[in-house]
């Protein structure tokens, strides 16, 4: 049995922002637009908040009753609206994640281009298995095994979307109780993913200004047409992700200032090379 949640779904709060969005562009009143689906103004409203789950076909009409102009975008919310909820691989941990980390795990499974940052470790995309473990051995969680699950299972969008990771120099010194075999699985991991035509690969080295990635870890996804991005910001008093334009904007700029100081990927591969090959001496 589906958890019931204390909040809307993300599907239905993206479905119900876009058809908001798509409106405001439109310029039409919300009531018009009400009377026109033959709806009652709240439930209209409820809608567009995500509070009431539309159909594809309600999707259809609404879009032709506004008049949207973009036959791709309007079939893809029609998609997302028609699929069933908690039917995703993740719905089987709801009770045992918070709501917003399952959002934020579904929202990465649905990108087209995902960008990490992370000022200390290694992301977890492109953690190894050994290293996740470790990640999590510590965490002021009830259940462990799960996080390590999720984690593992999240790698799986590797296999189609675009991965631009940074890495920082430091992550590469870290030393754990099981001795070096974990870094040298770690690095082989990262050897290995840098292999792939769709993943980027970037150390941050340690001789780059202290200021780079001081604001924490951050995470841009990009969707496919009419989804907008998503930016999300970790620190240590938590997380939060943003579809704010400017906010975007501004974490993209600091990634890509960010990047501009990292080493080129093929530096990159060589330092990961020469830290393996240390860790064999």
């Amino acid at each position: 049995m589906t958890q019931k949640r204390a909040t809307p779904s993300i599907k239905r709060r993206r479905v119900g922002a876009q058809l908001r969005r798509w409106r405001e562009e439109m310029g039409m009143p919300s009531g018009d637009a009400a009377r026109a689906m033959g709806w009652r103004q709240d439930r209209f409203s409820r809608v567009e908040r995500g509070y009431y789950r539309v159909t594809r076909d309600e999707v259809l009409d609404l879009c032709a009753k506004l008049g949207v102009d973009d036959p791709e975008g309007v079939a893809e919310v029609a998609r997302v609206a028609g699929e069933p909820a908690g039917t995703g691989w993740w719905a089987a941990y709801a009770p045992k994640v918070s709501e917003a980390y399952l959002d934020f795990v579904e929202l990465e499974a649905e990108a087209e281009t995902i960008r990490i940052q992370h000022p200390k470790v290694v992301p977890g995309l492109v953690q190894s298995p050994g290293y996740v473990r470790e990640m999590h051995s510590s965490a002021r969680s009830n259940d462990p095994e799960s996080l390590i699950a999720i984690r593992l299972a999240r790698q799986e969008v590797l296999s189609r979307a675009k991965f631009h990771g940074l890495i920082p120099e430091s992550a590469l010194h870290a030393q754990f109780a099981s001795g070096p075999g974990l870094m040298r699985d770690q690095i082989r991991k990262l050897l290995d993913a840098s292999e792939m035509p769709n993943v980027t690969l970037q150390i941050v080295p340690l001789t780059a200004h202290p200021a780079y990635g001081s604001n924490g870890a951050m995470t841009i996804l990009t969707f496919r047409n009419p989804w907008t991005p998503v930016a999300s910001v970790d620190n240590p008093m938590g997380g939060s992700h943003t579809y704010d334009p400017e906010q975007v904007a501004y974490l993209e700029a600091e990634f890509d200032n960010i990047a501009s100081a990292a080493l080129p990927v093929d530096k990159s591969r060589d330092l990961l090379n020469e830290y393996l090959e240390g860790l064999h001496k």
